[in-house]
């Protein structure tokens, strides 16, 4: 009933049926304390892609672009008094574009959002390391570095930070979750601090080439999801599961396959 009154649909037969099959997967198990995932190597790329999608999330330099919209938006001649309401629509974005993000996911994807998000990300940050190293020769540059803000924003809300948080509930158990997302919390602190902490020293040492890191990031990120993170788009989990099982135990199958036969059978016993 509860269900049904979330769905708004009484036929509910394909989602309790795999809500009943993990059940069953998961049966005699007991909660996983954080670190016992990484000890677990059939989890081995599971936790690898929440390390590198939480991490990634603060090192993308997103938060980092609220650090120089003051700046930009009083060389593009916003008067002073109205910065500060300027800066707060570009958080506004952010948060829209979440949304919408969870309104199109199911349709969309999860790989291509994330990957789309992140390409969009370096591109934007290449343009605005232009754009700033330009703001004071070229008059029309700061309302460039002006768009690249916005688009930048836009980008990462439309994209990691919309899916990010989705992951861990599809690629663990329930046994794993809240392990998951206590290491996922953890990851997004640690990173904020650490990017908040650096930040200052990145912009007095590369100056309007201070993106440089963060462009890095993004495209190392994309790289990941491209080659390395499979859609979870209309699977269950148990499917999504069997998918990083056969990353996850590669080598050992690798390894089985150029046995002989005699050395098979003898593995087997």
């Amino acid at each position: 009933a509860a269900l049904q009154k979330l769905r708004g649909t009484s036929d509910l037969s394909a989602e309790l049926e795999e809500m009943l099959a993990e059940r069953a997967a998961a049966k005699g198990q007991r909660a996983k304390k954080p670190w016992e995932l990484f000890q677990n190597p059939a989890l081995r790329w599971q936790v690898l892609s929440i390390i590198v999608l939480s991490s990634a999330m603060q090192l993308c330099g997103n938060d980092s672009m609220y650090f120089y919209a003051a700046y930009v938006f009083q060389e593009a001649g916003i008067p002073q008094d109205t910065i500060p309401y300027v800066v707060i629509g570009t958080g506004a974005c952010e948060l829209i574009t979440a949304v919408a993000c969870n309104a199109i996911i199911d349709y969309a994807g999860r790989r291509p959002l994330l990957l789309g998000g992140y390409i969009f990300m370096a591109g934007w940050a290449i343009v605005f390391m232009v754009a700033l190293s330009q703001q004071t020769q070229i008059s029309w540059m700061p309302y460039l570095s002006m768009a690249c803000i916005f688009a930048y924003i836009l980008s990462f809300g439309i994209g990691p930070a919309g899916v990010t948080g989705v992951l861990p509930t599809e690629v663990f158990d329930q046994m794993s979750r809240p392990a998951a997302y206590m290491i996922c919390g953890s990851l997004l602190w640690f990173n904020l601090f650490l990017v908040g902490t650096a930040f200052p020293f990145i912009v007095k040492s590369l100056e309007h080439f201070c993106y440089i890191p963060f462009l890095v990031v993004c495209v190392c990120t994309a790289l990941y999801v491209g080659f390395f993170l499979p859609e979870t788009k209309g699977k269950s989990f148990l499917e999504i599961s069997e998918e990083f099982k056969k990353r996850n135990f590669k080598a050992q199958t690798r390894e089985v396959f150029y046995k002989g036969p005699e050395e098979i059978k003898s593995t087997m016993l």
